[in-house]
Parts: C-alpha cells; structure tokens; sequence
C-alpha cells in the first residue's frame, strides 16, 4: 500500500483532486473558511488515475485478506471507482443512493437483480454475500453509515468500507466502531499522508504544515484564529 499511497498522494497535489491553502483558505458549504479542499472527481479524467485507485484497493484488501463477493459504490462520487474496482476483481456491482426513489420500485440500492434472476429466488436483497462499500470521502461518516446500513438491512455482510481520502476525524472513527458488528474504515490516503506528502514534495512550507496539523486538531475554530470569520448564511461575500 506505501507505494500506492505516495504516488496518489503526488498525484492528487498535481492535478487539484487534493488542495492545500493556508494563506488563502476555501470556504465550505458550512461557511467556514477551511484550508483543504477535496474534489476526488478530477481523479477521472484519466484511465491511469482510475486504476491506480483500483489497484490500491486491490492491495488494501489482499493485506487486510478482506473477502469481497459484491462491491458497493456510494452515490455519486463513489460509483466510477466501485465500478473500476468490480471490473479488476469480475464481482457484481452495485449502488447505493443517498435516499430511495420516490418513484418507480423505490430503490435505495442499484444493481440488486431481480427475484428469481438472480442470487436467491426470494425478495430483492444481498441474500447474505459479502459487501465492500467504496467511498471517495470520508468526513464524519455521517453519509458512508447510511450508506452501510442500507446494504446490512439488504441481507448484506458489511465489515469494511474502503475510501480513496478521510480527514481522520475522531467523529468517523467512532461511528464506525459503534455498529454492531463493527466496520471498519480504511482509506488509502488520510489527511497526515496528504500534508507530510505535501511539504516533503515542496507544495507547503514547515509553518504551513504546522498550521495544517492545527487545523485537523479543532477544524472550525481555525478560521477564527487566523483571521477567516465563518461567513454566515445570506451574509454578502
């Protein structure tokens, strides 16, 4: 995994996927001036990218002797890599959308096949398989545990989410520990590797990367401390 991890790591400081700015940090939905910006996307736009992604998965799993009989792609973001991912290992693949359709059958989950075609000849389901999650962020796990208990009440066995970046917020950690059973989360880039990675490749200085370690540490009182208010709701720019 070492070698997959730096080279993406140069990767996404090359291409914007994973953005570092103290002197003039990106303001978040939330309003709060941040000085990290993630837009995992751009990883798309070339072949080679997409499949260092895959095959990082691949040696996650093979260290971690993680078994996978279905993988699932989280809605939207997370669909191109599952997808990459399924293709390299020949598993199904599957999706699972922020909420059900309010029409049609009301899926939350893509790619179950149908009753009596497919894995069981009973209810639309996992009938059991094991399930890998795939993520290409992960914040507070707020959304990837939706996520995963959509496919635990779909029959599905879920131990293990995988995700290309995590901030590593303890909020993540402990909402992934407290399932029952647990699942883990592994990403093959965290927020350290990104700002280690950054200052030893020349993209931040020792300073800025003491700043950047300062914000993983309280992430919303940093704004304030360096100048950069939280703009509220309405509020002119």
């Amino acid at each position: 995994m070492k070698e997959y991890k730096s080279e993406l790591v140069r990767a996404s400081l090359k291409i914007g996927a994973l953005r570092l700015s103290v002197q003039k940090p990106f303001l978040w939905a939330s309003g709060y001036y941040m000085p990290v910006y993630t837009d995992n996307r751009i990883f798309l736009s070339e072949a080679g990218y997409r499949g260092m992604i895959a095959d990082a998965f691949i040696s996650m799993m093979k260290s971690m002797e993680i078994k996978a009989e279905v993988i699932a792609g989280t809605a939207t973001a997370g669909i191109p890599h599952a997808a990459a991912l399924a293709d390299k290992l020949s598993l199904p693949l599957t999706y699972v959308r922020s909420s059900s359709k309010d029409h049609g059958l009301g899926n939350r989950i893509e790619g179950l096949p149908a009753p009596h075609s497919g894995w069981n000849s009973g209810v639309r389901g996992f009938s059991g398989r094991r399930v890998v999650l795939i993520e290409d962020l992960v914040s507070t796990g707020g959304s990837s545990i939706s996520a995963l208990k959509a496919v635990r009440e779909a029959d599905g066995i879920i131990e293990h989410c995988l995700s290309i970046f995590s901030y590593g917020f303890p909020e993540a950690e402990a909402a992934f520990s407290s399932l029952s059973p647990v699942c883990t989360l592994s990403s093959i880039i965290t927020y350290g590797d990104l700002v280690r990675g950054a200052e030893e490749e020349g993209y931040i200085t020792a300073a800025e990367a003491e700043s950047l370690r300062e914000w993983r540490e309280d992430p919303f009182a940093w704004g304030e401390e360096n100048g950069f208010p939280r703009v509220k709701k309405g509020a002119a720019l």
